[in-house]
């Protein structure tokens, strides 16, 4: 546990450093509160209290692409999901425990093999992937890879479909299109 929330520290300090130039030091103040020590308990934070820069859209937009291209999955899509997990903060926390852009938890970031779910580049490529394998297990039904990707595979499972979660239902419409999306077979 202790490796894990020192690379979880180590990822923030590098967010940091490469969108905003700031180092951890005594000048600059960043940083200044002590990091909890171990086994002191961590609680997860809400996206609201987290504070940092959305990713500008001339750095998101090619990751988007790449991961879109081996995906197949429409550019579109991954934009709205990031945007609704995020709000393209790559700092973000859920109140669940999710992390980054495409908020990932850790034990699906784990077995992703995502290193540091705050870096842009990995969190993206390993929600799409994720997403992917989502609506290949639901036979292309968006609809359920969303509710899955947003509530769990387990709660779509337990229900029968999607879950009755007002959050779940929200976070689907939210995330569809108005038009159907053609999404390549993989």
């Amino acid at each position: 546990m202790r490796a894990a929330l020192e690379r979880q520290r180590k990822a923030v300090r590098k967010q940091m450093e490469s969108l905003h130039g700031v180092r951890e030091d005594a000048e600059s103040g960043f940083f200044t509160t002590p990091w909890p020590v171990w086994p002191r308990p961590v609680e997860p934070l809400p996206v609201s209290r987290i504070d940092c820069d959305p990713v500008p859209a001339q750095v998101l937009a090619p990751l988007i692409a790449r991961a879109s291209t081996r995906h197949s999955l429409p550019p579109n899509l991954l934009e709205r999901v990031i945007a609704r997990e995020s709000g393209r903060k790559p700092c973000a926390v859920s109140a669940k425990g999710a992390l980054g852009l495409m908020q990932l938890m850790p034990a699906t970031a784990a077995a992703l093999g995502v290193n540091d779910p705050f870096d842009v580049t990995q969190n993206v490529e390993a929600g799409s992937r994720f997403l992917r394998e989502l609506i290949t297990r639901y036979a292309g039904d968006l609809s359920l890879a969303l509710a899955a990707y947003n509530a769990g595979p387990g709660a779509v499972q337990k229900h029968g479909g999607i879950p009755p979660f007002r959050e779940t239902r929200s976070y689907i419409r939210a995330v569809l299109p108005v038009e159907p999306l053609q999404l390549q077979p993989e």
